[in-house]
């Protein structure tokens, strides 16, 4: 990917030592997907709730087109919802799997994704997490990074349709964009262990 990568380059490179962490765009998609999941159905496919509840959530044009291409039959969907038959442990996944693709579609088509982070032009609160340096022989490792915290605003439309396009590249540069306003330190962060959005 580019983007952050040659930022990396200006500080070191990433990994050598055994440097633990990650880009930051492949982060930034971590902490969506986390938004995402932390936003839907509590019960789990297996439980008869959380299973009900799914298949309820699918009972669409587009809910069926994704049960679909996760192999589920329309027979064996019948089965399911009117013959009275238990999906197999492997079929709930299946279940589970097209439930958190319309999910995560849902959200990002209503808009409730890039508004929550918007959050009415407030932006949001980011934690940048740096590389964890911890298995990197001491007299290797970089100078101390500390936790970074910082108000993001105006990128999250950006943000958002790079997360429903999944555009690794986007997302890298987006982040490039993050760390910008940082301090001249900002190319040690190109890489981190995580991010945490309060959103």
């Amino acid at each position: 990917m580019a983007g952050s990568s040659e930022l990396w380059g200006r500080w070191g490179d990433f990994g050598k030592y055994s440097t633990r962490g990650m880009k930051g765009g492949e982060a930034l998609i971590q902490e969506l997907n986390r938004i995402v999941y932390s936003s839907g159905i509590s019960s789990p496919v297996t439980s008869n709730r959380g299973l009900a509840a799914r298949l309820r959530y699918l009972d669409s044009e587009a809910g069926l087109e994704a049960l679909k291409t996760q192999g589920v039959t329309d027979r064996a969907l019948k089965s399911w919802t009117e013959g009275g038959v238990t999906p197999s442990p492997k079929s709930r996944e299946r279940i589970d799997s097209a439930y958190w693709e319309r999910r995560r579609a849902n959200l990002i088509r209503s808009g409730w994704l890039k508004r929550h982070l918007d959050n009415d032009g407030q932006g949001s609160r980011m934690e940048i997490y740096p590389v964890d340096q911890s298995q990197v022989d001491e007299k290797r490792r970089r100078p101390t990074l500390s936790q970074r915290s910082i108000t993001v605003r105006y990128i999250w439309e950006d943000l958002v349709g790079a997360y429903a396009d999944q555009d690794d590249d986007m997302m890298d540069e987006i982040w490039d964009d993050v760390i910008s306003d940082l301090d001249s330190d900002f190319a040690a962060y190109a890489y981190v262990a995580s991010v945490g959005i309060g959103a």
